[in-house]
């Protein structure tokens, strides 16, 4: 991939990125991609932050686990979003508090923490990423919220949100995440779908209305 095709990849994934200097693909900016395969763990939680990644072509999963092996999937991060640990991270100069995996083949760019933090200055880019934060806060305490205290169809609108509008995942998969059966993920789907809030196809959901599945998250139990 030439400076220049990296340049324009880049820019239209997120426009805030052609404001900032060095821009990515411009001469000194000492930037370029690297691809990983599915299942890279690409950091762990504890570690210090490397830097700040951008997702040019894949997908990366961010969880937590427990000492007894559990995971609880926090959100996901596709091509044009950004990563709230990460910054997090870079913003306290804390160690992660998460672990991030490649989900898929993946192309990513990963940004050095100084120049992370001398794009900040550019007031479109901070925009974006403070931007990020109010997004994946509102996310996460709906996550929490599912988890602690709502029913499964709750709990599953939770899981649906936050991974991007087209989901490539089995009805199995959000079973195992939900600690249910593949039957019951199945039928509230297809409950979601007449409602007109999904779109099911093979091993695929497309999110059709996220206002209406984050209604039903935020919706106070009966």
């Amino acid at each position: 991939m030439t400076d220049s095709d990296l340049l324009t990849l880049v820019t239209d994934l997120y426009p805030s990125l052609a404001q900032v200097q060095p821009a990515p693909g411009t001469p000194g900016s000492g930037l370029s991609a690297f691809e990983v395969p599915a299942n890279t763990v690409l950091f762990s939680e504890n570690a210090s932050c490397q830097g700040f990644p951008l997702v040019l072509s894949g997908e990366i999963k961010v969880s937590r686990n427990s000492g007894d092996g559990r995971s609880l999937e926090l959100y996901r991060v596709v091509p044009g979003e950004l990563c709230l640990v990460s910054s997090a991270c870079l913003f306290r100069a804390q160690p992660l508090s998460a672990f991030g995996t490649a989900t898929k083949p993946s192309t990513l760019m990963l940004i050095k923490p100084d120049l992370f933090t001398r794009w900040l200055e550019t007031p479109a880019f901070r925009n974006d990423v403070l931007g990020l934060f109010a997004e994946r806060m509102a996310d996460l305490t709906l996550l929490i919220d599912a988890v602690a205290f709502h029913k499964l169809d709750r709990r599953l609108a939770a899981a649906l949100l936050g991974r991007g509008q087209q989901l490539l995942v089995t009805h199995q998969a959000l079973a195992d995440e939900l600690g249910t059966v593949r039957e019951i993920v199945t039928r509230l789907l297809r409950r979601f779908e007449r409602e007109g809030w999904v779109s099911l196809g093979r091993e695929q959901i497309q999110i059709v209305n996220g206002a209406a599945l984050r209604a039903l998250v935020s919706a106070t139990p009966v």
